[in-house]
């Protein structure tokens, strides 16, 4: 009887530990998507500042600028409605028409050489080095909350608790993926 109670009292421990790792995970990876989060806050804040200041030099570039405005809110919208993936995919289309907005300034020796769009590039490049960081700090938490939730014996107490895996911060352009040709 008593090795039988002292069973159930150590079963119970371990089971309790295995859920408070679990609960951990979880925690530690919805606070690296907030740290992301916040990363995007402030490259939305500085997009409508980099379009103003190119729209002075391109006013007939209005396509791009009107690509990067939309990118930005559709990237937002995803952002608001909690949904990682819908979020991953609105952010890598945001990232590439800021790519044609970068492009576009070399057209633009006046705008290339202008103070405050060099400061808001510079910034912006701050940000997604921020924001690459972030990224890899969250995709680690998530490979360590899926491991747990999938490897024997954690698995079981995830299935009764309901823990879910999470979605990686993944690149869905295969072509982003692919080495650049470099020519001189």
């Amino acid at each position: 009887m008593v090795y039988a109670l002292i069973f159930l009292v150590v079963l119970g421990l371990i089971v309790m530990s295995m859920y408070n790792k679990l609960v951990s995970l979880k925690n530690r990876v919805m606070e690296a998507w907030s740290g992301i989060d916040v990363q995007l806050k402030r490259r939305y804040d500085l997009i409508p500042n980099l379009v103003n200041t190119v729209k002075g030099y391109a006013a007939h570039e209005s396509g791009t600028l009107e690509k990067v405005v939309q990118a930005r809110n559709q990237a937002m919208a995803a952002a608001n409605s909690g949904n990682i993936g819908a979020t991953v995919q609105a952010e890598n289309a945001l990232a590439g028409t800021l790519k044609s907005l970068f492009a576009l300034s070399e057209s633009y020796p006046d705008l290339k050489a202008n103070t405050n769009f060099i400061q808001l590039q510079n910034t912006l490049g701050e940000i997604e080095e921020s924001l690459q960081n972030a990224r890899r700090y969250y995709n680690a938490l998530v490979r360590d909350n899926n491991t747990a939730v999938e490897a024997f014996p954690t698995n079981l107490i995830a299935k009764n608790f309901n823990f879910e895996k999470f979605d990686f911060f993944e690149i869905s352009n295969e072509a982003e993926r692919l080495n650049p040709e470099v020519k001189f």
